[in-house]
């Protein structure tokens, strides 16, 4: 603790912020499409950053750390998936898309991932990162619906609009709302009277139905897993399977009555852009199964040593266009590194999956489900959009491999 005449800084609870800048940082591109957001005479992913920096070294050095011996597969082989992705780039036909995409993978990554495992394993930052991420998913879904019904933005890739642009404005905004309804779910199994059980269950409700506004499937399927399965994990993890069996009950048929609801009421889904997305052409009208194969087809064609990074959209015919990547991050990790690409990247992330469940017993069931309920939209769209440049990707991962590490004031 430092003394500034009369004024005292406890460099420890400074350093619990860092919770609070990584959730703003995690969700910047949803929060900058809201009206405070859009509003910040600097942009937010820049600020955030540049307070997440100082407050995540704080937080290294005013704690002691534990680390379980699990943690060495899944960090070891990320550290060597960085490491190959970089040799990679030297057989890559690719210049503009492997400028921007290395630096982000081997410099922000790491970073990302310290990020998540530290403010994870810290109480205190691990409740700024909670309650931040719950006021930004009410914050995004109202944004949205405010600004559909004044025409103030259009989401879903409507005619005329810059498509890589919207696309990437839906599907952070249904992450954003999907990870407060997985966490307003936890709330509900863990709410000790009806009124607080009520309140979370209709928080929760809330953003259900926010999520049939923008666009985005994944977003909506996400949310629908993550309000199935996380608060399931959460009984199980304290030992109570029928709990966790009634809770799976219980949500399947609410999602069942909402969904013969709206059937019901065909007007009512007339705006609703996602379920139109989810009805209208679904996997037919995507162009991800023709890019599963180009990377299937040219990982077989370039074996064993792939690519090189970044270079897919080249070989695929796509030229240096960034947005046609593999849309799965497993995928890209064959097509682009080969065989060895693969295997780490199974080693770091089916590596930190296995062990979010083999920690679920051992883990307070507060804590694992919230780490749950952060990373399992932001898994689900790493196997459906996204590449391995992508920092939400890596701070997931972080926030998973934080149920291996525990952190003490020191």
């Amino acid at each position: 603790m430092a003394r500034f005449g009369a004024l005292r800084v406890d460099a420890a609870a400074l350093g619990s912020l860092a919770g609070a800048a990584a959730a703003a940082l995690h969700f910047a591109g949803a929060l900058k499409s809201t009206p405070p957001g859009a509003a910040l005479p600097v942009d937010l992913t820049l600020l955030a950053a540049a307070a997440l920096v100082p407050l995540l070294a704080l937080l290294l050095l005013t704690r002691r750390w534990w680390l379980h011996p699990m943690l060495a597969l899944p960090l070891g082989t990320a550290a060597l998936l960085w490491l190959w992705l970089v040799l990679a780039g030297g057989w890559s036909r690719s210049a503009t898309i492997l400028a921007q995409k290395l630096p982000e993978i081997v410099l922000l990554g790491p970073v990302m991932l310290l990020a998540g495992l530290a403010v994870g394993a810290d109480g205190a930052a691990r409740r700024w990162l909670v309650a931040v991420t719950l006021a930004s998913g009410p914050l995004v879904a109202v944004s949205v619906a405010w600004g559909l019904a004044n025409g103030k933005i259009v989401l879903g890739g409507a005619v005329g609009a810059n498509p890589d642009l919207l696309r990437v404005q839906y599907q952070l905004a249904g992450l954003a709302i999907a990870c407060a309804a997985g966490l307003g779910a936890v709330r509900v199994v863990e709410a000790d009277g009806w009124p607080a059980r009520l309140f979370w269950s209709g928080f929760t409700l809330a953003l259900a139905a926010s999520a049939l506004l923008p666009g985005g499937r994944m977003g909506l399927i996400s949310l629908a897993l993550s309000v199935l399965l996380v608060p399931a994990l959460r009984c199980w993890s304290a030992g109570s399977p029928r709990a966790a069996l009634r809770w799976l009950g219980l949500a399947a048929l609410a999602g069942l009555l909402g969904a013969v609801l709206l059937l019901l009421q065909a007007e009512a889904m007339e705006g609703l852009r996602t379920l139109e997305r989810l009805t209208q052409g679904g996997m037919e009208a995507s162009a991800r199964p023709a890019l599963w194969r180009a990377a299937l087809d040219w990982a077989g064609a370039t074996m064993p040593w792939g690519l090189g990074t970044g270079g897919f959209t080249i070989a695929a015919g796509h030229g240096e266009r960034r947005g046609l990547y593999p849309h799965n991050h497993a995928l890209e990790a064959l097509a682009e590194g080969g065989p060895i690409g693969l295997a780490l990247w199974l080693g770091c992330f089916g590596g930190g999956a296995a062990m979010l469940l083999l920690r679920a017993r051992h883990v307070a069931p507060g804590r694992m489900a919230r780490m749950a309920a952060l990373a399992l939209p932001v898994g689900m769209a790493a196997m459906v959009s996204t590449d391995l440049g992508n920092r939400m990707v890596w701070f997931a991962l972080g926030l998973v491999l934080s149920v291996g590490a525990v952190a003490k004031r020191g």
